[in-house]
């Protein structure tokens, strides 16, 4: 009897398990596993030292990624347009703290991953943890 309650005890702890609500789905992008370690030292990625710098990395994702400094962490985002079917058109640009889908001039936000107009999927974004001067990035 005192294996079953305990049992009963520990069942919510397995279900309340979460990926901390990451939510990658999108019909239009697959999904690519990958891992990368930038190292913030090295000359090519010491801009993102700093709040509110964008670097580029590719080869890795879809299209590339884009590695943003919020200033309180870091975002991934993949360079493919969220809301366009794969094309020639669809690796997106940098634009300040946006970054643009070339397919139709939308611009989706760097801290947020979000498009100002509002369209139905945001950035696929991708973890990053920080390790000192390196991060990690990984699907």
């Amino acid at each position: 009897m005192k294996k079953h309650l305990l049992l009963l005890v520990l069942l919510p702890f397995f279900f309340g398990c979460s990926d901390s609500g990451f939510n990658n789905k999108n019909p239009y992008l697959p999904n690519y596993t990958f891992t990368i370690d930038i190292n913030m030292n090295l000359p090519a990625y010491s801009n993102l030292q700093y709040p509110s710098n964008a670097v580029y990395y590719s080869g890795v994702g879809i299209r590339g990624i884009y590695i943003f400094n919020t200033g309180s962490g870091y975002n991934a985002f993949d360079a493919a347009c969220p809301n366009q079917t794969l094309t020639s058109c669809s690796t997106m640009t940098l634009k300040g703290i946006n970054l643009v889908c070339p397919c139709d001039n939308t611009e989706y936000s760097l801290f947020t991953g979000l498009s100002q107009a509002g369209l139905q999927y945001p950035l696929k974004q991708y973890r990053v943890e920080v390790n000192g001067n390196v991060l990690r990035i990984y699907n």
